[in-house]
């Protein structure tokens, strides 16, 4: 009898992995192939093809498909994202300056509603006018519409009814506060609202492109997405919840990590294109962040792996800093298309350009730069200043060189705000370049590379020199460079993981001399408690030199290119619900969360009816997020100290979690 097989699917910034795993028999087959962002589709399509045809029959084997991603994480890394809006409920502008809102907001519009509720579910009355004026033209403003309610989390009622009137005179997308977080803190909720509607288009663009893709294919089995926590949901549930997949591709590495190394306990770093992740592995399991996943610049309230992501891999923007006498280094945290896959893709619009700008006399500022249309339809461009129209339609799905493309130096800042809405792409130099220059690297178009080395060595320190005499020589300052800023992630993220505060690894001077082994009379050093597991497709060329700088045992698995993949087809659903009950009033006790609010006269039958939502609220999203028999298990804390010789309740908590394997198709 032939096993069921799992089809797992990462899609990252560069590539998209696949890989055909059985139960019985591990993984059979992987691949990768490029991650196409014009259309998700080609990309997925390309490494699913490869694997399938590894595998005689396996078509008809496939039980269950799951999918992990970083296109989420990637996008708040570097500031992009669809054009929304924000509705707050009985919130003043002066709440826009608390948990970073102000900043994620930038310029889209925000309107003030009177209203929401007291810690109890008591309302503030709704008035919905300054909403209806608005929202004839939100349509052509912005692409969906977040709505966070004061205290909706203890009563949802006027979320629920700015949404059905937004659904009523529009079609944009609504989330409410409520559906994402049972927590308190309302500010925070807003910001974890708004980036989740920002995410909305792009994570539906992937499950759209990759459920298309199997369907075309005869593949009719679940479609499963990686959570930020590893667990498992349904792809409608994502469609509805994106926030929840930022740290889905880390968090399904380190679920992979653990299956591919049988290591318990270890400190996981996973490099892509865009960024590198780290996170720690404790007794088997990824520790979690009970405050909410924090991703760039932001902190949400969505429970995820304690993951430390900074803008640093493969295809990070390297940067130079030309005002000292001996020019500095920096990459990231932006993402550049590297110069060398740029030729691959389009060795006619890159190769003479790069051959152009080195027979000039003097290097110029825009030299070894191009912009590429990143192909995303044509809604993502709602909203667009004037300037940033014109410049976006004089680009193409093409790479144009920047020399050409600006006309003035205004115009720069300009195309840096069609890159943060991620309508463009800037090609350059990258340590995926000075990869191929050095030959570590050989997927891509070699001539590119050195020929985009070249063009920057060019540049000049402020002694004048130019900063390197050779490509290889420049390549070797880029590999140093990352070597260097992976270490400095890889302790920064743990010393912060063990509350030790205040210490940015790469300002300390003690850590400069331990890693860089600076002689002295007192020498420094540093040490780990635990291997270091290194993933990413990259792992291999970079993280040797890294490791022996942290001076501590490395492990790269087999398929450590694949391990998103691996991880997400051997997680779990996993669902929680909460419900409070406090006494707004002696001897009336409110029963609010999951949507419900109910005022009961008797405690223990409020607590009664309290146990009975969770527990069936989890047991329904288990069902909704496509789990086979969830079991339940349901914890409980209770506040009621000794007042005056009476019991006086300040707030009762009661969470049910309910967790099993994923539904798989029938034979």
């Amino acid at each position: 009898m032939t096993s069921p097989l799992f089809l797992g699917i990462d899609t990252g910034g560069t590539y998209t992995d696949a890989v055909l795993y059985s139960e019985s028999e591990g993984v059979l087959a992987s691949a990768k192939a490029l991650t196409t962002r014009h259309d998700l589709a080609v990309g997925v399509a390309g490494a699913v093809e490869t694997v399938l045809a590894e595998i005689g029959g396996a078509t008809a084997r496939i039980r269950l498909v799951s999918l992990s991603t970083t296109l989420a994480t990637n996008a708040l890394v570097e500031g992009q994202g669809g054009r929304a809006g924000l509705v707050m409920i009985g919130f003043s502008p002066e709440d826009l300056k608390r948990d970073g809102l102000a900043e994620a907001l930038g310029g889209d519009p925000v309107i003030y509603l009177t209203g929401g509720h007291d810690v109890h579910g008591r309302e503030t009355p709704l008035d919905l006018g300054p909403l209806e004026e608005r929202l004839s033209g939100f349509a052509g403003e912005v692409s969906a519409v977040a709505i966070a309610g004061y205290f909706a989390v203890r009563n949802p009622a006027h979320e629920i009814a700015v949404r059905a009137l937004i659904r009523e005179k529009t079609v944009l997308p609504v989330t409410c506060s409520h559906d994402l977080s049972s927590r308190l803190g309302g500010p925070r909720r807003a910001l974890t609202t708004l980036l989740n509607t920002r995410l909305i288009s792009m994570v539906a663009r992937l499950i759209d492109a990759t459920s298309g893709y199997l369907t075309r294919r005869g593949i009719h089995a679940p479609l499963m997405v990686v959570r930020g926590d590893g667990a498992l949901i349904s792809s409608d549930e994502a469609l509805l919840r994106p926030i929840e997949t930022i740290l889905s591709g880390p968090a399904a590495s380190l679920v992979g990590a653990r299956h591919l190394t049988g290591l318990d306990n270890a400190v996981v770093s996973d490099i892509g294109g865009t960024t590198t992740d780290v996170a720690v592995l404790d007794g088997g399991h990824p520790r979690l962040d009970s405050e909410g996943a924090t991703v760039g610049r932001y902190r949400t309230m969505v429970e995820a792996v304690a993951m430390h992501t900074f803008g640093l891999g493969g295809d990070s923007e390297v940067r130079l800093d030309e005002g000292g006498l001996e020019a500095g280094m920096t990459l990231g945290p932006r993402r550049l298309m590297p110069l060398s896959l740029a030729a691959h893709l389009w060795p006619h619009a890159v190769i003479p350009v790069l051959e152009r700008q080195l027979r000039a006399s003097f290097p110029g500022r825009q030299d070894g730069r191009f912009a590429v249309r990143t192909g995303l339809p044509d809604a993502m461009a709602a909203g667009l200043a004037p300037q940033e129209a014109a410049l976006y339609d004089k680009l193409a799905l093409e790479p144009q060189p920047l020399d050409v493309v600006l006309a003035s130096t205004a115009q720069r800042a300009t195309l840096d705000r069609l890159v943060g809405r991620g309508l463009v792409l800037i090609a350059g130099f990258t340590p995926s370049d000075a990869m191929h220059v050095l030959g570590r690297q050989d997927q891509w178009n070699r001539e590119a590379a050195r020929l985009g080395a070249e063009v920057f060595a060019r540049r000049k320190s402020g002694s004048g020199r130019a900063i390197a005499e050779t490509p290889e020589m420049l390549a070797d300052l880029v590999s140093a460079r990352l070597t260097r800023q992976s270490a400095e992630a890889v302790l920064t993220a743990l010393m912060a993981d063990q509350g030790v505060a205040g210490i940015d690894a790469a300002r300390s001077t003690f850590i400069d001399r331990a890693l860089s082994a600076t002689p002295g009379f007192v020498q420094f050093g540093v040490r780990l408690d635990r291997p270091l597991v290194a993933l990413g497709a990259s792992a291999p060329v970079h993280y040797p030199a890294i490791a022996a700088m942290l001076k501590v045992e490395s492990f790269v698995p087999v398929h450590a290119g694949v391990a998103n993949a691996v991880g997400a087809v051997v997680g779990q659903v996993r669902e929680t619900a909460t419900v409070f009950v406090t006494e707004p009033d002696e001897g009336r006790y409110a029963v609010n969360g999951c949507g419900e609010s109910h005022l009961v006269k008797d405690r223990d039958q409020a607590f009664a009816r309290a146990r009975q939502i969770c527990v069936a609220e989890a047991r329904a999203a288990a069902l909704r997020s496509g789990a086979e028999s969830p079991v339940i298990e349901v914890q409980e804390h209770i506040d009621m100290p000794l007042i005056e010789g009476l019991e006086k309740l300040v707030e009762a908590r009661f969470t049910a979690s309910a967790s099993g394997r994923p539904r798989i198709a029938a034979k």
